[in-house]
């Protein structure tokens, strides 16, 4: 797709099914900077968007950005975001930290440490257009060292955790489950599940590598000590 004007015939039968648009917030443009991926989709391509087809709910997966951030908070309602665990967590130096750490490649990929306390901000404010989406990526190890390595960071294995250590950090943690389980739910107008789980205080490290076929997968924080576990 070259245009997504082309789509909006789809687009607006979405809206009359009430059925939201999912959508990674990104440019492919190659002359385009890589850190200006997202700002630059949401004034060419996302608010045209949301002001052409105004009745189609749309949420702004994995965001990134101080942009992002700020088009959320003022777009018109029906516009949501989801925000990853190492967009949390994470700023762009992390890729580099003692070399290239390609397990921390992702799309988009991590951005500066005032972005990355945007995103914190916004999220511990409860604000309910900002809600979980993990974007795990379980790719194998020899398809991310790689002399083209793929984008993605998996982080299934401890999302619920990954996300209570970056809520711990900016002081919010009772938000958490608002985040985690009602935001989302209310968003596409589904009844909040009335199960739950129960993170317990206790120190634990991810393993180095999770068995995948005959390859092996690197999880998100392999090896560091995370601060809260998911109870069984």
């Amino acid at each position: 797709m070259t245009d997504i004007r082309r789509l909006d015939a789809v687009l607006e039968r979405m809206a009359v099914r009430e059925l939201p648009l999912q959508v990674h917030g990104e440019v492919p443009t190659p002359s385009v900077d890589i850190f200006e991926r997202e700002a630059r989709f949401i004034d060419e391509v996302l608010a045209p968007l949301v002001t052409r087809v105004a009745q189609l709910r749309v949420i702004f997966e994995h965001v990134s950005t101080r942009a992002a951030v700020a088009y959320v908070c003022g777009a018109r309602a029906g516009v949501a975001a989801t925000v990853t665990p190492q967009h949390l967590l994470l700023n762009r130096n992390a890729l580099f930290q003692g070399g290239l750490r390609p397990h921390l490649f992702c799309l988009p990929v991590l951005k500066t440490e005032a972005d990355r306390r945007a995103i914190v901000e916004v999220v511990a404010s409860g604000n309910p257009r900002f809600f979980l989406g993990t974007d795990s990526a379980p790719h194998a190890r020899r398809a991310k060292e790689a002399a083209c390595g793929c984008a993605g960071v998996f982080s299934a294995h401890a999302g619920i955790e990954l996300y209570a250590a970056a809520f711990e950090q900016a002081g919010m943690l009772p938000r958490l489950e608002d985040f985690a389980a009602g935001f989302g739910a209310d968003f596409y107008r589904l009844p909040r599940n009335r199960s739950t789980i129960t993170l317990q205080k206790r120190d634990w490290s991810p393993p180095a590598s999770y068995p995948l076929g005959t390859d092996e997968l690197v999880p998100m924080a392999a090896g560091e000590t995370l601060h809260w576990q998911l109870k069984s």
